[in-house]
């Protein structure tokens, strides 16, 4: 197993609420969501700030849309840049809008299969992080 090490950050409530909610959803311990976030993160950028599809394998949609119905997904991408103070693009305004309608539906489908969701447990979704200190080998005791 690889050798691992503590990783602390304090964040503002809200980031803190959409990343335990995300890491929820996926299934993962808090340990293993942030490995994954950052290692995709790292990959997205030595790849050009594309991103890198987990399967390496991509498809391209494309359509045509009404001009005002344009205009306003334009201005739309501009507000949300102006208020998060990063760009935001439209690739990412429409995969955020297909994995959400998607999502949607498929636990729509599941419910009306008679498959509900586990049911939540009492457990908190972030574990506790230990302080960030540098980590010290443990040496045998000192002989008298």
């Amino acid at each position: 197993m690889a050798q691992t090490r503590n990783l602390c950050a304090q964040l503002p409530l809200d980031l803190h609420a959409k990343v335990c909610e995300a890491r929820e959803q996926s299934g993962l311990t808090t340990a293993q969501y942030i490995t994954s976030l950052l290692t995709e993160y790292y990959a997205m950028k030595e790849n050009g700030g594309k991103e890198v599809m987990m399967n390496g394998k991509t498809r391209t949609l494309a359509f045509q849309i009404d001009e005002d119905l344009f205009n306003r997904i334009k201005a739309h991408l501009e507000r949300e840049t102006q208020r998060t103070g990063r760009k935001y693009t439209q690739r990412e305004f429409v995969l955020g809008l297909i994995e959400e309608a998607l999502n949607e539906a498929e636990r729509q489908a599941a419910e009306e299969a008679g498959q509900t969701a586990a049911p939540e447990t009492s457990v908190s979704p972030c574990e506790p992080c230990e302080p960030c200190e540098p980590e010290e080998e443990a040496l045998p005791p000192e002989k008298p």
